[in-house]
């Protein structure tokens, strides 16, 4: 940890012992963060994604992800993945066969557009990008209330407008004990989602988002995703 980071974790520690306010928290969370994506950046692991569907698994797959040299997570997809299978067209009873084989067909490819942005909403959120934090706290839409050992923030409009994020915060050990996600996916109300984070932690103590589970309760829709096997990059 540099002595910068390290020089606003101890300050931001200090003012979340005596009373916390939104710049606290947030100065403590973009340390927490920080320190910690550094961390992770000297990692490699697997990504399993499972979409499901009224409990019926629609997409299974396996990535193999590291940070590359621009700092961003790379992702490598894993032999054995398997995409949904396409009913194929039925072709008997002429026209009128071609046309529900089209009709299933699109409808196929519209359910699986959506699963496609179901997933993509979970990497919206996770992991949680500091500056949108900074710039919710600039616009007022950042809370943060001490419970116990636990800072509790709270994130408005984080990434669409009428999301909510809820972090939970142990400053001490400058780890993130919970996270949690309201937000939709196209439209409020009509697909809202639920989105929970468990964390680990690895020996040296950087933690990761063992398991991120997103429930679209309308479309009863899951996407669930495992990342596991860390090792060191490169080892």
């Amino acid at each position: 940890m540099t002595m910068k980071v390290a020089a606003v974790v101890m300050l931001a520690g200090s003012a979340l012992a005596q009373g916390t306010s939104p710049q606290d928290g947030v100065a403590a969370l973009k340390a927490s963060l920080a320190e910690n994506a550094a961390k992770l950046r000297t990692y490699a692991w697997v990504e399993t994604t499972q979409v499901t569907m009224k409990g019926e698994v629609k997409k299974q797959e396996q990535k193999q992800c590291y940070y590359g040299a621009d700092g961003k997570v790379q992702k490598t997809p894993m032999p054995g993945a398997a995409a949904p299978a396409k009913p194929a067209s039925d072709d008997k009873g002429g026209r009128g066969g071609r046309v529900k084989g089209r009709i299933v067909e699109n409808k196929v490819e519209e359910l699986t557009d959506y699963m496609e942005k179901v997933v993509a909403l979970v990497h919206a959120y996770v992991p949680p990008n500091p500056e949108k934090i900074q710039a919710a706290q600039a616009a007022g839409n950042v809370s943060a209330q001490p419970s116990g050992a636990v800072t509790n923030i709270t994130v408005k409009n984080y990434a669409k407008n009428g999301d909510l994020l809820a972090i939970g915060l142990d400053p001490a050990v400058k780890r993130l004990t919970s996270y949690r996600v309201e937000s939709f996916v196209e439209e409020p109300k009509d697909d809202d989602v639920k989105l929970n984070v468990t964390f680990a932690t690895l020996p040296d103590g950087t933690s990761y988002p063992g398991q991120i589970v997103l429930d679209v309760a309308a479309k009863q829709i899951q996407v669930k995703i495992t990342n596991s096997g860390y090792k060191k990059a490169g080892s």
